[in-house]
């Protein structure tokens, strides 16, 4: 009879085997080798020998070659998914009498958990569905910061990331250590956020790569290469800081040139590295809690109107800034630099001063001490 499921003996199982077996058999295709039932067109028919025979291995074929490890893996996972059916269907025999939408909504239940199944015998093989990145970083389109970032919130005071005038060439970026909103027009970061505290400068240690590269995950014409750079006078300037980086892979991605500006080699090398990153991680050691540290470039008088190097135009910041938040004792301040070889060390501004200075709110809904 068409429509339903069958035990080798003929006899019909009950209507709750068919409501609770029908998402299981989307997610899953029971292998010839565990015949116990088959699925065509969505639906369940009974099998017959005949139909076997002429799709499966006979015991004469299989005599001449030994299988695999990995074909002796998957018969395991077929035989895992047909107890499973039955355990399902068997515990659940009595679903009959549940009305059509509680059945519907246990049905797209189960085929999620099934899924979730198949995926995690496929990595237990060793044969994942998809490769997954080599990294977390995620990238999406941004209007106001406050509307992103939501798979990196955690390196923003609050989660709230600063609330930024929308571009449509703007790019929020996460990362394992860091996030980036990333700007189109200037071909660099608009600005970088990162959360430091004991723990994590005490785990930066990792050795340096050197290895920088373009972010394949933005547009070629919105983001910097490295023929950009070179011979054009200006170091590749971390905006997060390789040194602030607690693992390896944090570490390989801190040289993405989406977290680079074009900056003067001997500010870069010095004022900038010894007062202000060095300074700003010292500090983060001491702290009773999280230090949340925002930085970025300023183009002046406008990003269209700043001197750029490269093919690609990638335009040169007239200032760097560095705000540094304690969340503890709710206090902020900020280091403002001009990009200049002949920049030295200066005292901070207040938070008041750089939101005036950038018109960015960067720590939405606080208030911190001046």
């Amino acid at each position: 009879m068409q429509g339903r499921l069958y035990w080798r003996n003929k006899s019909p199982l009950s209507s709750a085997f068919r409501c609770l077996v029908t998402p299981l058999s989307k997610a899953f295709s029971f292998s010839c080798t565990m015949p116990l039932l088959s699925v065509r067109s969505r639906k369940f028919h009974s099998t017959n020998a005949s139909s076997r025979s002429s799709l499966c291995p006979t015991p004469n074929m299989m005599k001449k070659r030994k299988p695999s490890p990995r074909s002796r893996t998957r018969t395991k996972s077929h035989l895992i998914y047909t107890l499973l059916a039955l355990a399902l269907s068997l515990a659940c025999h009595s679903c009959t009498d549940i009305p059509a939408r509680s059945v519907q909504s246990a049905e797209i239940q189960l085929e999620e958990f099934a899924k979730e199944l198949g995926t995690a015998m496929r990595e237990r093989a060793g044969t994942p569905a998809t490769i997954p990145e080599p990294s977390s970083a995620t990238v999406a389109s941004t209007g106001e910061g406050s509307e992103n970032f939501s798979a990196c919130r955690q390196f923003f005071a609050a989660g709230k990331p600063p609330v930024v005038a929308p571009r449509p060439g703007n790019r929020a970026l996460c990362y394992d250590a860091f996030a980036i909103l990333h700007s189109g027009e200037s071909k660099t970061p608009a600005f970088v956020a990162e959360k430091l505290n004991r723990a994590s400068v005490a785990d930066a240690n990792e050795k340096r790569t050197n290895k920088f590269f373009p972010d394949a995950r933005l547009r070629s014409a919105e983001r910097a290469t490295l023929d950009d750079y070179k011979e054009s006078g200006f170091d590749r300037g971390h905006m997060a800081p390789a040194g602030d980086m607690p693992t390896a892979q944090a570490m390989a991605q801190s040289f993405s040139l989406a977290n680079m500006v074009p900056q003067a080699p001997k500010h870069n090398q010095g004022a900038w590295r010894t007062s202000v990153e060095a300074a700003t991680k010292k500090y983060a050691a001491r702290a009773s809690g999280d230090v949340y540290v925002i930085t970025g470039p300023v183009f002046a008088p406008s990003i269209a109107q700043s001197s750029s190097i490269g093919p690609g135009q990638v335009r040169v910041p007239k200032y760097l800034f560095k705000l540094v938040y304690d969340q503890d004792k709710n206090r902020a301040w900020a280091h403002w630099h001009l990009n200049d070889n002949a920049t030295r060390a200066s005292r901070p501004i207040s938070y008041g001063e750089l939101v005036r200075r950038t018109g960015i709110e960067f720590l939405p809904g606080l208030h911190p001490a001046e």
